[in-house]
C-alpha cells in the first residue's frame, strides 16, 4: 500500500500528530470536566454593594459593569437580586424570611438587559449566606 518511503514518514507523522491533538484534547476535556468550585463562603468578596445601586449601575451601563463584575465575588445587601446558591447552602437560604436583612455572596454571573420585559436580569451563582 504506502510502499514510498516519503509516504510512511508522512503517515507516521500524522499519527503522532493526531493522537497528540487526541490526548491534548482530552486532557483539556477532564480538566473542565471535573473542574470543582471552592466554597463561596470561604472565598473573599471583590465587591461588597448594596443592591438598589448594583442594579443601577447595570441600568446606566451594564457592559461597563459586566466588565467589573462578571466572574468576581459578590457580598450584596437588599433585594431584587436573583441567587442560584450551592447545594451546601440551600438549608441555609431556605431559612431566610421576607424582609430579613442578610448578606448574600456569590459569583456574578451576567448582566443584561431584557428588551421583551423591559427590566435588567443580574444573576449570581454559587452563592451562600453571608450572615443570618
Amino acid at each position: 500500500m504506502l510502499k514510498n518511503p516519503k509516504n510512511k514518514k508522512t503517515l507516521k507523522w500524522l499519527l503522532v500528530a493526531g493522537g497528540s491533538l487526541l490526548l491534548i484534547g482530552l486532557a483539556v476535556y477532564f480538566y473542565f470536566a471535573t473542574l470543582a468550585h471552592d466554597d463561596t463562603a470561604t472565598l473573599k468578596a471583590a465587591y461588597t454593594v448594596e443592591a438598589i445601586p448594583f442594579i443601577k449601575e447595570f441600568e446606566k451601563d451594564y457592559k461597563t459593569a459586566n466588565k467589573k463584575y462578571a466572574e468576581k465575588i459578590i457580598a450584596t445587601t437588599g433585594s431584587y437580586l436573583i441567587f442560584a446558591f450551592q447545594d451546601q447552602h440551600m438549608a441555609q437560604a431556605k431559612k431566610l424570611k421576607p424582609g430579613e436583612n442578610v448578606l448574600i455572596k456569590g459569583s456574578c454571573s451576567d448582566g443584561i438587559y431584557s428588551d421583551i420585559l423591559g427590566t435588567y436580569f443580574i444573576s449570581f451563582k454559587r452563592s451562600t449566606v453571608e450572615n443570618n
